[in-house]
């Protein structure tokens, strides 16, 4: 099935549903060039709902690679001030992603990547600040492409149907389904949100994180699609213990595979990969990057297999993720960094369980949690 229809509706559903623009709302777009059937469908949509173009900022294949390549120091350290203007003002942002080469950046130095990241840290601050305070509604969505079917391992339109069921743009009605979803996770987020301690145990984890007044986040559709997890940050002195992730780090386009991370009072003190520790050391040095800033689980089990894209494997049903540097303001988490690293680990083996307040709520991928 070719789902001709996916443009238009995954459009109508970012700009009516997940963003909801609304009359003289400013509007910033980010996509690939290769992404411009929807970004001409998101376009119109604005237009229609009233909205205004802010700024459009398209890339073209290659451009990526060649700046690291060729930028010097201080050009990899420039941060427009007309930009981040922009990023004070806009009321939406939709982010398209897509990719040429998903392993473009494999063998940039590390170093330069960190310095890239660490100028633009005042643009992350702002942005997580402000979607915080609800004045940047913002939506992160995809378009198939042959790099990311490549990296799952499946021909393009295999490739496609797999994102239009993991969107659910399959369904009669996908808003609805959506509405349904967000109801759903709203019972967990309410039980959630009157713990004091989250636990993680699972082949080689046994990890405790401090959660007591922080805020658990529903995730249905607004922010992400596909969408499907749960969401905290937490105290950022109150995570113990070890844990083994199942699957690999992946910073853009380089794996860190098996990442095992010691915690103790929140902070980082020991680690180990099979492959790509010399990434994940480095990592761990830029600032506040070695404490978690989240804590998610992903409900999404229309998302089956591990395909290398966050996007889509964070939400897998079945799944836990913790994310290195930034936390989200709103779920009270007080970690600053430049980088937001989220990295996955399994729970569907029989013996995995996550405990709130020592009794089981989740089991072998599922909630068990008391009606």
């Amino acid at each position: 099935m070719l789902y001709a229809d996916y443009n238009e509706k995954l459009a109508k559903l970012i700009v009516e549903y997940s963003v909801n623009v609304q009359p003289n709302d400013l509007v910033m777009i980010q996509a690939p060039i290769n992404a411009e059937n929807l970004v001409r469908e998101v376009f119109g949509g604005i237009l229609r709902a009233e909205g205004h173009i802010l700024r459009m900022k398209l890339s073209i294949d290659g451009q990526d690679e060649m700046f690291y390549n060729l930028a010097t120091d201080e050009q990899l350290k420039y941060v427009d001030n007309l930009e981040l203007e922009h990023w004070k003002k806009a009321n939406v942002l939709i982010a398209i992603r897509s990719d040429y080469n998903t392993r473009a950046l494999t063998n940039v130095p590390a170093e330069k990547k960190v310095m890239v990241r660490e100028a633009r840290n005042e643009i992350t601050k702002i942005y997580l600040e402000r979607a915080a305070n609800k004045e940047l509604r913002w939506n992160l969505c995809p378009y198939p492409c042959n790099a990311y079917a490549q990296e799952a391992n499946m021909g393009r339109l295999e490739y496609l149907e797999f994102v239009y069921k993991a969107l659910n743009l399959h369904q009669d009605d996908p808003v609805e389904f959506w509405k349904r979803v967000e109801a759903n996770q709203d019972e967990i987020v309410n039980i959630l949100n009157k713990g004091k301690e989250f636990r993680i145990i699972g082949e080689d984890t046994n990890l405790t994180l401090a959660i007591e007044n922080r805020k658990w986040k529903n995730c249905c559709g607004h922010e992400n699609l596909p969408d499907g997890e749960v969401f905290t940050g937490p105290h950022e002195d109150g995570v113990n213990g070890n844990i083994r992730f199942t699957y690999p780090g992946i910073y853009e386009g380089q794996e860190v595979e098996d990442i095992r991370l010691i915690f103790k009072e929140g902070k980082v003190v020991d680690f180990d990969a099979r492959k790509g520790k010399n990434l994940l050391e480095k990592m761990l040095t830029i600032s506040n990057a070695n404490t978690l800033g989240e804590l998610a689980v992903g409900t999404n089990f229309g998302i089956n297999k591990f395909t290398k894209n966050m996007l889509f494997d964070e939400k897998m049903g079945g799944t836990v993720h913790l994310a290195l540097g930034s936390g989200y303001p709103e779920t009270g988490s007080k970690n600053q960094s430049s980088i937001h690293w989220d990295i996955l680990k399994d729970m569907k083996d029989s013996e995995a369980k996550i405990l709130l307040d020592d009794e089981v709520i989740y089991q072998a991928g599922k909630w068990v949690i008391p009606k």
